[in-house]
């Protein structure tokens, strides 16, 4: 009995998987409706709707609503970025020019390198720790003859500065940028690539190296007084939904300190405070809840990235002990509310959070 359940709970999973192929299928054939008609890939409205259906279906069927959302919100996420690929291979500007990536071996660099090549991009990679596949490969940048359309540097905070500060002695006549997280560090080579007269700009993607949909995702254009350069940087965005976020050089550190280095240091902290408990994690994912899961995950996805990277955005900001000191300022105070039993300045600490995020749609 019980195997001839679990034959037809397999027979019932392979029909839910052709039927998402068929999906799948139907989301690339509405993608060129689209572009043929002129219209954006994503339609919120179209979403909306789609999520609406399913629930009342889910309804009908007696299974959960919210389960439903969730499964469409996978489908739809899963929808978009095929759309969203085929339209950036459709539209995007390449057109055989040539790319040197800088350190496109990297995590961001081989994103880079990814999306590059998807817009027919002739891209090269120079890193000493190896080639990407379908890219000729220098293993010192200095080996190139720097002709290139565009130079992405793509290297660590601090290599990346050196390479900025000798390109700035080299002649090429290529659009130039760098994609660090912090600016500081590098703003003497962009300062000297700037008086050499080069084309250059700054970059800052806000999502990690595997991102597959750009939709709702942001990234900083930091222009450093080459406007012409920072508008070429925005062409080979804009064939996707990326959002374009537009920046000052001395401003976008200090407001990193506190969108980045913040919850950084949050995520750190939290699973240093569980790991110094003395309480094993296994008993405490038993007794979890949902504030807790959700914590959980962020803070496993932070400590499971780059120990360096995020070391030097922390240690690399001029203004990263600004937000730490914040940070231990409002634990110390919360600590001290709830130590003399002060449920009515405790009260004020979560409404001061909630003005704080009034109008801001999450």
């Amino acid at each position: 009995m019980l195997d001839e359940l679990r034959r037809e709970f397999a027979d019932v999973d392979r029909r839910i998987l052709e039927l998402v192929a068929e999906r799948q299928r139907l989301s690339k054939a509405i993608g060129s409706a689209k572009r043929e008609a002129g219209l954006p890939t994503r339609d919120y409205e179209q979403e909306k709707e789609v999520i609406d259906r399913a629930r009342a279906i889910a309804d009908e069927c007696r299974f959960s609503p919210e389960l439903a959302e969730q499964i469409m919100q996978a489908l739809i996420r899963s929808s978009l970025t095929i759309q969203e690929k085929d339209h950036v291979a459709a539209h995007g500007e390449g057109g055989g020019r040539r790319v040197l990536v800088i350190g496109g071996r990297g995590r961001m660099g081989q994103w880079f390198v990814r999306f590059l090549l998807t817009q027919a991009f002739e891209v090269e990679v120079a890193d000493p720790a190896g080639g990407v596949e379908g890219c000729h490969h220098y293993s010192d940048w200095r080996e190139a003859e720097l002709s290139h359309d565009y130079i992405v540097v793509a290297a660590p905070l601090g290599a990346a500065n050196d390479i900025l500060l000798e390109l700035a002695e080299r002649s090429f006549s290529g659009v130039i940028f760098d994609i660090g997280s912090l600016k500081g560090p590098v703003q003497p080579g962009l300062r000297a690539l700037v008086q050499a007269g080069a084309r250059v700009t700054s970059l800052h993607p806000m999502f990690g190296p595997d991102t597959e949909l750009l939709s709702g995702r942001h990234v900083i254009f930091v222009d450093v007084g080459v406007p012409e350069a920072t508008r070429s940087a925005e062409e080979l965005f804009s064939s996707t939904m990326i959002v374009q976020a537009h920046m000052d050089l001395d401003s976008h550190d200090r407001l990193i300190a506190w969108v980045i280095g913040l919850s950084h240091a949050l995520n750190i902290a939290f699973l240093e405070a569980l790991a110094a408990s003395g309480e094993a994690a296994p008993k405490l994912v038993d007794l979890s809840s949902t504030t807790f899961d959700e914590q959980l995950r962020v803070s496993n996805r932070v400590v499971h990235d780059s120990p360096k990277l995020y070391f030097e955005i922390q240690s690399l900001n001029e203004y990263g002990t600004e937000a730490l000191t914040a940070l231990l300022n409002a634990v110390e105070r919360l600590r001290a509310i709830v130590q003399s039993g002060d449920e009515v300045s405790f009260t004020d600490l979560m409404e001061n959070g909630r003005r704080y995020l009034e109008g801001r749609h999450l």
